[in-house]
């Protein structure tokens, strides 16, 4: 009985030939399975890494931010509290005590003449009338003014007017110099200076009161938040 006769066979079957039985290589079809569930589970965790990635660096970091200005708006760096500048400068625009600022029929302008010309003053206050201020004292500077006011004009009142009746007339003359005297009346000078040329056009005077009216939002100082 040869070697490769099968136990218990008893020579009955025989094994020929130079063929013999192999194992067969896995299925294209399998290993392509295999590869496409790889690369599925690779861009899943990409994609997951990409979307932790973009919380960090914008959520996260904006809620951070947020936060943070929340906290740096309610003190400024020197821990004094910002709404009471902010409320400070709406009641500055208004006027003192928050009052509104008064319009022009209710400001009464003396207009006096500090330059050699002659007829300004008139004619100044004839103007100022037209656009609607009441017109007190017009005439010649006193020699405490007269020929030594260089810019355009100035403009005097009480310290009380100095953020109320000074700031309206202003509107009309640009570049007057503001200042306050000892008065207790509520009248306001108008002096004409060496520049003067004319008041303001009144289209702009009108931009430049309304404006003074509903002012726009101041720029934040550098190291503060505008909140």
């Amino acid at each position: 009985m040869s070697m490769l006769t099968p136990p218990g066979m008893g020579g009955e079957y025989r094994i020929t030939g130079d063929k013999y039985p192999r194992m067969r290589r896995p299925n294209g079809r399998r290993r392509l399975v295999l590869a496409v569930i790889a690369s599925t589970a690779a861009l899943g965790l990409i994609g997951w890494g990409t979307l932790q990635l973009i919380d960090v660096f914008t959520g996260g970091h904006k809620a951070s931010a947020a936060g943070s200005a929340a906290g740096d708006c309610d003190r400024d760096p020197d821990g004094d509290d910002t709404a009471g500048h902010s409320a400070a400068s709406a009641a500055a625009a208004k006027g003192k005590a928050g009052k509104p600022l008064p319009k022009p029929k209710q400001i009464t302008v003396n207009v006096f003449n500090a330059t050699p010309r002659g007829g300004l003053a008139k004619s100044t206050a004839d103007e100022l009338k037209k656009r609607g201020f009441a017109i007190g004292k017009v005439g010649n500077a006193t020699k405490e003014f007269d020929k030594k006011v260089k810019g355009t004009g100035m403009l005097l009142g009480a310290k009380a007017a100095a953020d109320t009746s000074l700031p309206v007339l202003g509107t009309q003359l640009a570049g007057a110099e503001l200042k306050s005297d000892v008065r207790k009346t509520g009248d306001v000078d108008l002096i004409i200076g060496n520049q003067f040329k004319n008041l303001a056009k009144k289209e702009d005077a009108d931009k430049a009161l309304a404006a003074l009216a509903k002012p726009e939002p101041t720029s934040v100082p550098s190291g503060k938040k505008n909140c």
